[in-house]
């Protein structure tokens, strides 16, 4: 058996890590961010917001089944 170097260990905890990070935090902070602001966002926060979606969009892939972003049904009260 061959003894594993602990710069090995380490660099592959970086490599999840940062695998993690690209893959499925920040497209679920971009999707977040676009679900709760975009009817109130202006021109260049949406350009900034939309250059993250190209950035992230592998990890957007892997998300999209588990997000659903249709409206709330509306009830109807009676009085």
């Amino acid at each position: 058996m061959v003894p594993v170097n602990t710069d090995t260990i380490l660099l592959l905890a970086l490599y999840g890590a940062l695998a993690f990070v690209y893959l499925l935090a920040a497209p679920g902070l971009v999707m977040a961010w676009l679900h709760y602001r975009w009817h109130g966002m202006g021109k260049y926060e949406r350009l900034l917001v939309f250059a993250m979606v190209f950035l992230f969009f592998p990890g957007m892939i892997l998300l999209s089944p588990f997000v659903n972003l249709r409206p709330v049904e509306r009830r109807l009260t009676t009085p």
